[in-house]
This record gives C-alpha cells, sequence and structure tokens, in this order.
C-alpha cells in the first residue's frame, strides 16, 4: 500500500519513510556556564575528513538547540549497543543537567570542548561549530573536529529504526 505524504513532503508517511532508515545514535553534549546539557541525537552525519567535519541535526524549538546557537563546542559519543539505557535518559522531555543523567555512568570532560563525554561508547568527537543554518523545524549545526578522545578497538553500534534499537545480526 502507498502512502502520500500530506502536501507532497510532510505528515505521517514522511515519518514513517524516516523511521525505515537505520541510523547510529550519538549523544551531544555541551558545557553551559550554569550546568552541563546533552541529547540523544540520531541525525548526525560525518561530512569531511580535510578539514574534519560532522553535522549534527537538532530540533530547532530545543534547549540543546538553542545552547548551540550561542555556545561553539561540544562533545559527541558515538554509542555502542550496550548504552541503550544511556541513550534513553537523554531522548526524555524535560531531563535534568547532564551531570545528573552521567551519574554512575564513567564519563569525562573534554579537554577541547569543555563537554562532559560519556566512556564506553565506540568513539568520542569534541568539536568546535563552523557553521549553523535554520532548515526547516531544526538547526543545523557543522562542527569540526578539534580532537578524538578515544576510539573503541571493538564493539557494536547503537542503532535507531523504527522507532526502537534493534540488536544487528551479522551475515556469516
Amino acid at each position: 500500500m502507498t502512502k502520500r505524504a500530506e502536501g507532497g513532503s510532510s505528515g505521517a508517511a514522511f515519518a514513517d519513510a524516516l523511521g525505515a532508515f537505520a541510523t547510529g545514535v550519538t549523544l551531544v553534549t555541551v558545557a553551559d556556564g550554569r550546568d552541563d546539557v546533552g541529547t540523544t541525537v540520531s541525525a548526525f552525519c560525518p561530512v569531511s575528513l580535510d578539514p574534519p567535519l560532522v553535522l549534527v541535526s537538532l530540533a530547532a524549538g530545543s534547549y540543546p538547540a538553542e545552547l548551540l546557537g550561542r555556545v561553539d563546542r561540544f562533545g559527541v559519543t558515538l554509542l555502542a549497543s550496550g548504552q541503550r539505557v544511556l541513550a534513553g535518559r537523554f531522548a526524555v522531555a524535560g531531563r535534568p543537567g547532564a551531570r545528573l543523567l552521567l551519574d554512575g555512568v564513567a564519563h569525562r570532560r573534554g579537554e577541547m570542548s569543555g563537554a562532559l563525554i560519556a566512556d564506553g561508547g565506540l568513539a568520542a568527537l569534541e568539536c568546535q561549530v563552523s557553521q549553523r543554518m535554520a532548515a526547516g523545524d531544526h538547526l543545523l549545526v557543522i562542527g569540526r573536529v578539534l580532537a578524538v578522545p578515544y576510539v573503541a578497538e571493538s564493539g557494536e553500534p547503537l542503532v535507531r529504526f523504527r522507532s526502537g534499537y534493534p540488536a544487528l545480526s551479522r551475515a556469516e
């Protein structure tokens, strides 16, 4: 059955189509003078190796988007499959500050960004905002990678697909 998106590009059919796109899950964190803020982001994309650039997309009306509209450095943790609970903590509306959400989770403060970076992911990046763009109901932030605090030697990614976190199966 074919679903038609209302207005040609929006509506439930479009949201369903995007949900059918599997994507890796990241944790984006920002150090604010008063507190540390973080959010789960599945709209993350490598942009360039030279210079090293990444893109994150945040809901325009969200506090993390407002914060990245004025703060120039942030951290990104590429989450591992065992970090579903952590991703869930940072996805809940009205969540407390990142320090409380990371209670009981090994983490560090990034030397270049000042952002909290969760340990146990597949990799972590520290970034400097190089460009911000409004795009519909989102804010796109392109960040230049300043440092790579760690890259795990092994592990499986946390993947978002159809509103859940399915386990990956490998073809032998």
